[in-house]
């Protein structure tokens, strides 16, 4: 299936999601392996996946970012997503889930520089804030591969745990994400 891309990288595409898009948020957050870090019974329901989408959708609608869905350009497979929610005056929380099939193999950093790319470039962020279960360790090499400062941990109430927390500042950023 094709979808219309607004960003993409040298493997993937970012499309947007949209209200007939169900079928792809189940594909996504009804994956318990994707899921298992980032609510406290690891499993989202049916509803939970129509409110994650919707809420997406509103993101988008109103603060012009989202968690968008990232699919492979090869194949047009949906990755994951990969995006941005508002996070304070003028930052930014920088987040992403993949399907376990495509994890460990880089996609989680080649789509987040460019979600970092776009934050700083095209929405002029000041800041990004980026945070990760506990126990999710790939998340946190992720996140200090891509130049994040670890800030401490803060409670998140969706798992009920405190999270490490971590901070990108457009100050502290090196010219890959700047022109």
């Amino acid at each position: 299936m094709e979808h219309d891309f607004f960003l993409t990288t040298k493997r993937t595409g970012f499309s947007i999601w949209k209200e007939d898009d169900i079928k792809l948020a189940e594909t996504l957050w009804g994956n318990p392996e994707v899921t298992r870090f980032i609510c406290a019974s690891g499993i989202f329901t049916d509803e939970d996946i129509a409110s994650r989408l919707e809420t997406e959708i509103s993101n988008e609608r109103i603060y012009h970012v989202q968690y968008w869905p990232v699919f492979e350009l090869s194949s047009y497979d949906l990755i994951g997503c990969c995006g941005l929610r508002p996070h304070g005056e003028n930052e930014y929380e920088l987040g992403f889930h993949l399907l376990p099939r495509f994890l460990g193999q880089g996609y989680a950093t080649e789509t987040a520089k460019a979600v970092i790319n776009y934050a700083f470039n095209s929405l002029n962020a000041e800041a990004l804030f980026a945070g990760h279960h506990p126990e999710n360790t790939a998340s946190a090499k992720v996140l200090q591969k891509l130049g994040f400062i670890y800030t401490g941990d803060e409670f998140y109430k969706p798992t009920g745990l405190f999270h490490p927390s971590y901070e990108l500042k457009r100050t502290s950023v090196s010219d890959k994400y700047l022109p």
